[in-house]
């Protein structure tokens, strides 16, 4: 029986969504949305552009929309500033853009964390 009511749920779940439907292919405002749509896809296909093409050059006209992201794939965060410590005792030099560098934390355990911190150089 579990079956049957599972099918019974699933066939309203369907009305209910296809009532849902038909409401919304009524509405104007998406019907002016799609036909945007449809004509930028055609636009993009006439220049033989991509999606990302076009993001690019609408980042160049509004530089607001450059930090959109789409599905580029190569979402990056910036990177971390170069810090260079020097050890005044040995004259060693140590540049590094994270706090976890092997011989900074071997300095750490020697000298002390304040120490090391003090070597930073600009």
């Amino acid at each position: 029986m579990a079956k049957i009511n599972d099918y019974y749920q699933k066939k309203q779940l369907m009305e209910k969504l296809a009532a849902e439907l038909e409401q919304l292919e009524k509405d104007q405002a998406l019907k002016s949305e799609l036909e945007f749509e449809n004509k930028v896809r055609d636009l993009m296909k006439e220049y033989d552009k991509s999606p990302k093409d076009v993001l690019q050059i609408l980042s160049a006209i509004d530089p607001s929309i450059a930090g959109v992201k789409a599905d580029t794939g190569a979402a990056t965060r910036a990177k971390r500033p170069l810090k260079t410590y020097k050890n005044p005792h040995t004259g060693d030099v140590v540049k590094t853009r994270g706090g976890n560098h092997k011989t900074l934390n071997e300095w750490r355990e020697k000298y002390g964390k304040e120490a090391v911190q003090s070597w930073q150089q600009d």
